[in-house]
C-alpha cells in the first residue's frame, strides 16, 4: 500500500513540475516575442466558433433552471422583483466560469490535447525538433494565448445568455413579472462580481490550455494512447477548475 501511494506522489509532483515548466517555457516565449500570430487567430476562431454554440445552450438552460427555482422561492417571501439580480449574481459568480469552461475544456481542450496526441504519434512533433524548431514556441504558445483570450470573452458571453434565459423563463412563470426582471439588476450587481468571474476564467483558460497541450505532447506512441491522452485532459481540467474555483472564490470573495 505505501508503495502505491508512494507512486502516486511521485506522480503527482513530477505532473506538476511538467505543467509548470511548460506554462513557464509559454510566458518565457511570449516574452521574447516567439507568437505566431497566424496561428493564434486561427486557434481563436476555432475556440470561439466551436464552443459557442455548446457553451449557449448550457448557459441558456441553465438560466432557465436558476430563474425558475428563484422565482418561486421568492414568491413565497415578497422578493419577487430580486429574481433577475439573483439569477445575474449566481451566473456571474459561479456558474458562468465554471459551466462554460466545462464546456470549453470538453469541446477545445481534447481537441487541442487529440491534434498534439497525434502530431506526437506520427512523429510531427521530433520533426519539429529535428528543424530546430522549438514544438512548445510553435504549437502550444498559439494555443495558450488563444485561451488566455477566448475563454474571459466566452465567459461574458455566456453570463448574458444566461441572464437573458432566466428572462425567458420569468416570461413563463405566473410567479414574476418579467418587466421588473432586468430592472433589479443594475442597482444590485456589482461590478466586482462581474470583474471576480472575469479573472477566475483567465485562470480556468490557463488550466484548460495547458493541460490539453501537456497531454498532447506526452502522449505514448501508440494510436489508442491519443483517446487516453483526450480523456485525461478533459478530466484533470475539469478537476483542476473545481480546485482552482474554490481558491479563487475564497481570494476574490472574501467575508466581510
Amino acid at each position: 500500500m505505501l508503495t502505491a501511494v508512494g507512486r502516486q506522489v511521485i506522480a503527482f509532483f513530477a505532473y506538476f513540475g511538467q505543467t509548470t515548466q511548460l506554462h513557464v517555457d509559454n510566458l518565457r516565449g511570449l516574452l521574447t516575442g516567439k507568437l505566431e500570430y497566424r496561428t493564434t487567430i486561427s486557434q481563436m476562431a476555432h475556440i470561439g466558433v466551436s464552443s459557442l454554440p455548446i457553451a449557449a445552450v448550457t448557459m441558456v438552460f441553465s438560466g432557465m433552471v436558476i430563474g425558475y427555482h428563484a422565482a418561486i422561492q421568492a414568491s413565497k417571501f415578497g422578493g419577487g422583483g430580486y429574481v433577475g439580480w439573483l439569477v445575474a449574481e449566481i451566473m456571474c459568480r459561479e456558474l458562468g466560469p465554471v459551466l462554460v469552461c466545462f464546456v470549453i475544456a470538453a469541446e477545445a481542450g481534447s481537441a487541442m490535447a487529440a491534434e498534439l496526441g497525434t502530431m506526437k504519434v506520427t512523429e510531427q512533433i521530433d520533426a519539429l525538433r529535428t528543424m530546430a524548431t522549438n514544438p512548445v514556441d510553435y504549437l502550444v504558445l498559439p494555443r495558450y494565448v488563444a485561451c488566455l483570450v477566448m475563454v474571459p470573452l466566452l465567459v461574458f458571453v455566456g453570463d448574458i445568455i444566461g441572464v437573458t434565459g432566466g428572462y425567458f423563463m420569468a416570461v413563463l412563470s405566473p410567479y414574476i413579472s418579467h418587466v421588473v426582471y432586468f430592472s433589479s439588476i443594475p442597482g444590485n450587481l456589482e461590478a466586482w462580481t462581474v470583474i471576480a468571474g472575469i479573472l477566475k476564467s483567465v485562470v480556468f483558460g490557463l488550466i484548460i490550455a495547458i493541460v490539453a497541450c501537456h497531454q498532447g505532447l506526452t502522449c505514448g506512441q501508440a494510436s489508442e494512447e491519443v483517446a487516453r491522452a483526450t480523456t485525461r485532459s478533459v478530466v484533470y481540467s475539469i478537476m483542476l477548475i473545481y480546485g482552482a474555483n474554490l481558491l479563487l472564490t475564497i481570494i476574490l470573495f472574501p467575508p466581510g
